[in-house]
């Protein structure tokens, strides 16, 4: 029984068309995937399926009625964002439940007990092992995940689960879990909407799939008529190849980075070589220490103990302006938190790192500013309205495109990118790997890649290294290794790396 729809839905913003024409409709009982380049409008559709934004023209009905004229109606879709929306010093119960006039306690006094019993069942529910007393910033990120998708259907009328890529940092085995629960919620007869980039997820949880391309809706199937090239095929308005690699061809015998015996917060006793020229995957399950040691080899964490060298020169740890100053960039996993000034345009984005080349005497020439800006616009093919565009409007991939090419303007020794494709779509990750090979080959960077994809690890590095519970346990050779070798050694799995293709 269809319950959601949107008509010949147009949406424009100062410079862009973000919707044009867009028909959808959603089931009861099914699960709907909506997929598309970033930029391809599923953002602009999701606010306006939740009441966030009203469309330019076009309408959207729940059961039969205009919530334009009956905006109520938005209360029966459950949202879930793809970032954790969670008060972190608050218990999980409080989470749950908050608004809690919203969720039957009233306006009064509400008592402690009362809120953790009924908490209980809805935990069970939700296949949770986080207590109702537990702080939400001491239960994992998984559980976090599954406490927001709890919280968005506490309302029994709500029909409707919109779970925006809600994968995005949880490991395989919780993925597992969440899809089990997804499941159990389809068999309650609601329509549950799923935006994603893994297309693996998509044939796996999917029954219907709705493809977005600038804008216009321009493919719809049942999910067990089409295959992966088909869906890149409708993504992309081409043919994009799911075999290429973008391994770097000019790895020198150079030792470019050398790490000794590196100690500090969720790694130990850590050595590897970075050559000249090469990409370095680094592979591990989450919490593994990958993040944590880059960032302390960039200055952002301590290092308790052991030893860096650059191009054969002590490197000085500690200090994050001197590893920009010295050519070491980290691209950090978050990028909207921890990469780009949301609230700022585009140019003052692009050229945050690079003030000291824009000086006219003692002031900045805005000249040169504008100048540099759009010479990285144009070198990335970073798609904006202007360069006064805040930066938070930009989709994920272009986002990513222009903290690479400021990082590029700034002459790097080494680049590391930490999850450098997070909620990016298929097209828009091929870019980013050329853009790696390019600056491996050409310039003779070199590069680490920190991903929980396999498949990009693979695709992308010359050499890969397995981390487990802060320890170096492998190392492969990614043309020839073999993928399930690669994943006994992230899981611990004693002796993996002396199978097959371990060097």
């Amino acid at each position: 029984m269809q319950v959601l729809e949107a008509r010949k839905i147009t949406k424009t913003f100062p410079g862009v068309v973000a919707l044009k024409d867009v028909d959808i409709s959603f089931e009861l009982g099914k699960i709907h995937c909506i997929i598309g380049e970033n930029g391809a409008g599923k953002s602009t559709l999701i606010k306006i399926l939740t009441g966030v934004y009203e469309p330019d023209a076009g309408s959207v009905l729940f059961r039969g009625e205009d919530t334009l004229h009956h905006p109520q109606l938005f209360d029966n879709v459950a949202y879930v964002p793809q970032e954790i929306d969670l008060f972190r010093h608050m218990t999980v119960a409080d989470n749950l439940f908050i608004p809690f006039d919203k969720s039957g306690f009233g306006k009064g006094l509400v008592h402690r007990r009362e809120l953790e019993e009924r908490a209980r069942p809805w935990l069970e529910k939700f296949h949770m092992t986080a207590q109702p007393d537990q702080l939400v910033g001491e239960i994992s990120v998984s559980e976090q995940q599954l406490l927001q998708i709890a919280r968005a259907m506490i309302h029994e009328q709500a029909s409707v689960l919109m779970l925006d890529e809600p994968t995005t940092s949880l490991t395989m085995e919780d993925t597992r879990r969440l899809f089990s629960v997804i499941r159990e919620i389809k068999a309650e007869g609601k329509a549950i909407i799923f935006i994603s980039h893994k297309l693996d997820e998509v044939f796996d949880l999917g029954d219907e799939i709705t493809v977005l391309r600038n804008g216009e809706k321009v493919a719809y199937a049942d999910i067990h008529d089409v295959d992966v090239n088909w869906v890149v095929r409708q993504m992309a308005g081409r043919d994009v190849s799911q075999a290429e690699n973008y391994r770097s061809t000019n790895v020198t015998s150079d030792v470019l980075m050398e790490v000794r015996g590196l100690c500090g917060e969720r790694f130990e006793d850590i050595s590897f070589t970075l050559h000249r020229g090469e990409i370095l995957g680094m592979s591990g399950l989450v919490g593994a220490g990958r993040t944590e040691l880059m960032q302390a080899i960039f200055g952002y964490l301590p290092v308790w103990s052991g030893s860096v060298t650059v191009e054969g020169k002590p490197w000085k740890l500690g200090d994050t302006s001197y590893s920009v100053e010295n050519g070491l960039i980290y691209l950090p996993e978050e990028r909207k938190q921890q990469g780009i000034l949301p609230n700022m345009g585009v140019k003052e984005n692009l050229t945050m790192s690079l003030l000291k080349k824009l000086q006219f005497g003692p002031v900045l020439s805005e000249r040169k500013e504008t100048k540099l800006a759009r010479e990285i616009v144009d070198a990335y093919a970073i798609r904006i309205s202007g360069l006064g565009q805040k930066i938070m409007n930009l989709s994920g991939g272009n986002q990513q495109k222009a903290i690479i090419g400021r990082s590029m303007f700034c002459s790097p020794k080494v680049l590391v990118f930490d999850e450098p494709t997070k909620g990016i779509d298929v097209g828009t990750k091929a870019e980013i790997y050329r853009l790696m090979k390019k600056h491996a080959e050409e310039s003779g960077i070199g590069i680490i890649l920190i991903s929980s994809e396999m498949e990009e690890v693979l695709k992308c590095s010359n050499r890969v290294l397995t981390l487990y519970q802060g320890r170096v346990v492998g190392e492969f050779d990614a043309q020839t290794a073999d993928k399930a070798h690669i994943l006994n050694a992230i899981m611990g799995i004693e002796n993996a790396t002396l199978q097959g293709s371990a060097i």
